[in-house]
């Protein structure tokens, strides 16, 4: 993958409140732009998990569109059961196969319409969904940014043996660090310092798997116990 130097111009009609903040704050309407500039090297590696991550504004969506366009994860779905909004060509048992590996295991959830679902099970969908279609790369933006943080790391956990089982590559856009060790990249991209980085994997935490069940046990205390039948 070659470098990249992205330059986004914004140049708003100069209204009021526009021309207000300009005068505010000193600001030049033609130097209204955001730069972003470094390398991601992908180029004969072997990898299936990558995490884009850093603050708000620092460009992570812009580079990922930039490089990864045609790959965003773009679902829609109106069936009355989401089992129906999968990928038409697949089997019942590859749907509920998909669901489980990414922790959405209730059967009975399976059966609603997506609109109802919780915040956590509509990212489960989305996931599951995602590794089912013909695509080999999944880009997944705004990933676990609308779930509690105990919830994202177990789905991180699940999402990243699903992708690696079905050698799939899955790229996570995201502000939330916390999910890193959950997710186990192969490679991450910080956009706090522009700096791209393969993980070696000798520095992966080996208690990972214990970690998630304990964490799974906590989650299943609050919230049910839905998420007993993750696949390892």
């Amino acid at each position: 993958m070659p470098s990249f130097d992205i330059i986004k111009k914004s140049k708003p009609k100069e209204t009021f409140r526009v021309s207000h903040v300009l005068n505010a704050f000193d600001l030049d309407i033609e130097k209204v732009v955001e730069h972003f500039k470094g390398n991601i090297d992908l180029d004969g590696k072997n990898w299936n998990i990558g995490l884009i991550v850093g603050g708000s504004g620092t460009g992570k969506s812009t580079i990922a569109n930039h490089l990864f366009e045609n790959h965003f994860i773009e679902n829609k779905y109106k069936a009355e059961a989401v089992i129906d909004d999968m990928p038409k060509e697949k089997s019942v048992k590859e749907i509920t196969k998909a669901f489980t590996s990414v922790g959405f295991a209730s059967p009975p959830s399976w059966l609603k319409p997506y609109n109802v679902l919780s915040n956590g099970e509509k990212m489960r969908v989305d996931l599951a969904n995602s590794i089912l279609k013909e695509s080999e790369i999944i880009v997944f933006d705004e990933f676990t940014s609308v779930v509690n943080r105990e919830v994202a790391k177990t789905g991180s956990y699940a999402i990243s043996k699903a992708v690696k089982k079905l050698n799939k590559k899955f790229i996570a856009v995201t502000c939330h660090k916390d999910i890193t060790e959950w997710l186990e990249p192969d490679w991450i991209y910080d956009t706090d310092k522009q700096q791209f980085f393969f993980v070696q994997k000798n520095i992966k935490d080996q208690n990972l798997k214990s970690k998630y069940i304990k964490l799974e046990s906590n989650i299943e205390k609050k919230f049910g116990n839905h998420l007993k039948n993750i696949i390892i």
